[in-house]
């Protein structure tokens, strides 16, 4: 019995070698948000997904947000959050909130649990080392921002060393004002600035589905031509749409690969990297 176990494990070892071959020494950027930021569990096998993708060589580099945290300590300080057409209005009060959370309590924790779990982790967010600088969308939705420029040194630094940077996505303007930017496109533009191999945005989705009520209509590969057709028929809708634009926008700056995956189902990650038919919604060039 036991013997039959071992021989599968090394089987499936061997099996992933070409994988660990081709991207070792690559960088691979992960936008980290929704429920398997939230569940325990997933939590534990993201973490852990993390820190074997770096001992094999690859170099991830995690993004995140934070929404229900922010929303929950905004509640116990008794500040109402705002939205307008679907982006947080974010006010001076609120981009404190926002800031202390995703800076200090979210960013750090994640930290710890990689660090935790073997690996090496280091704490950023686009206020160290110049890392982002950012503008203002608009003074209607407050101290919401869009990055301007990725400083790609610090980064640089960190994977040539082995250290997973953990990226917050807060930075703030020319004038020093802490911005809140979406975590999606943050991801985006460093894996373009960092040149990655690959951009994943882990989510609470299949990914692009024809038919949102039936999981086997996911697409499991298309290019950027492609998903601009399923746009314009109104197959892609909602909060789908600025996922794929974030793809397609590192895509146009030279990444190789962008994929929206299911960060409830376990070990999404892996199965990404680290088999032939991947998972998700795989949108290349």
């Amino acid at each position: 019995e036991n013997s039959i176990e071992n021989m599968k494990r090394v089987e499936v070892l061997s099996e992933a070698l070409p994988f660990i071959q081709r991207f070792r020494g690559k960088t691979v950027v992960v936008k980290y948000g929704g429920a398997a930021m939230k569940d325990p569990t997933l939590k534990a096998g993201v973490v852990r997904d993390v820190v074997l993708l770096s001992c094999l060589g690859i170099r991830p580099i995690l993004v995140h947000g934070g929404g229900p945290e922010i929303n929950s300590w905004l509640e116990k300080l008794g500040i109402a959050p705002q939205f307008k057409d679907g982006l947080r209005v974010t006010d001076g009060p609120t981009m404190e909130v926002v800031e202390m959370v995703l800076v200090g309590k979210v960013n750090k924790s994640i930290v710890s649990l990689i660090n935790q779990e073997g690996g090496n982790a280091v704490g950023v967010c686009g206020k160290d080392g110049n890392l982002i600088q950012a503008r203002q969308i608009s003074s209607t939705l407050g101290f919401v921002g869009e990055v301007e420029h990725v400083n790609t040194k610090l980064l640089q630094g960190l994977v040539e060393q082995g250290i997973i940077p953990v990226v917050a996505s807060v930075a703030s303007d020319a004038e020093g004002q802490a911005l809140n930017i979406n975590a999606d496109i943050v991801a985006g533009e460093i894996a373009a600035s960092m040149g990655a191999e690959k951009l994943i945005l882990m989510t609470d989705v299949p990914g692009v589905l024809l038919d949102k009520a039936d999981v086997s209509t996911i697409v499991a590969e298309a290019t950027i031509a492609e998903m601009r057709d399923l746009k314009r028929t109104g197959v892609l809708a909602g909060g789908m749409i600025p996922k794929v634009e974030c793809c397609v926008r590192s895509l146009a700056q030279g990444v190789n690969a962008t994929h929206i995956i299911d960060g409830r189902a376990p070990h999404s990650l892996l199965l990404e990297i680290m088999t032939e038919d991947g998972c998700g919604t795989m949108i290349t060039g």
